[in-house]
C-alpha cells in the first residue's frame, strides 16, 4: 500500500474494556493498515519521556499516571494521508465535542480516558514510531 505512515496508542482504559480489537476494526475500516503492533505496559520513564513535551503542563503528572495504569497497545499505521486520515477517524480529543462514527465518540468515556492517542503531524509521527520500534519490527 503506498501512502504514508503515523502512530497510534490504544489508552488503558480501552485495553482495560477489551476495546482492542473494536479500535482496530475502525481504523482499518478507515483505510488504514496495521504494520506494527505490541501490547506493552509503559514504565514510568517510557511515559514520563514520551510526553516530555507536556513536562511543564498542569496536567502531566495525571497524564503519566494514566497512561502506566494498564497496559497500552503501540501500533504503526500505513495508508494514504495516513496521520490526517487517523486524526479524522480518532475524533475531538473530548468525547462530546467528536462526530459521530468516531472512535472517542463511539468509545470513549472522558476527555482523559478518551481511548487512543494519534501523532498530530508526519514529523512527529516519526519520533514516535521510532520511540517503540526498531525499523525491522515494521512489516508492510
Amino acid at each position: 500500500m503506498a501512502g504514508t505512515r503515523t502512530f497510534s496508542i490504544i489508552k488503558p482504559d480501552a485495553t482495560k474494556r477489551n476495546l482492542t480489537g473494536a479500535v482496530t476494526k475502525m481504523l482499518e475500516e478507515a483505510g488504514l493498515r496495521v504494520v506494527a503492533s505490541k501490547r506493552i505496559h509503559m514504565s514510568r520513564d517510557q511515559a514520563e519521556g514520551f510526553y516530555a513535551v507536556h513536562k511543564e503542563r498542569p496536567f502531566f503528572g495525571e497524564l503519566v499516571d494514566f497512561m502506566i495504569s494498564g497496559p497500552v497497545v503501540v501500533q504503526v499505521l500505513e495508508g494514504e494521508n495516513a496521520m490526517q486520515r487517523n486524526r479524522d477517524i480518532m475524533g475531538a480529543t473530548n468525547s462530546a465535542d467528536a462526530a459521530p462514527g468516531t472512535i472517542r465518540k463511539e468509545l470513549a468515556e472522558s476527555i482523559e480516558a478518551n481511548t487512543v492517542h494519534g501523532s498530530d503531524s508526519d514529523e512527529n509521527a516519526a519520533i514516535e514510531i521510532a520511540y517503540f520500534f526498531d525499523e525491522d519490527e515494521i512489516v508492510g
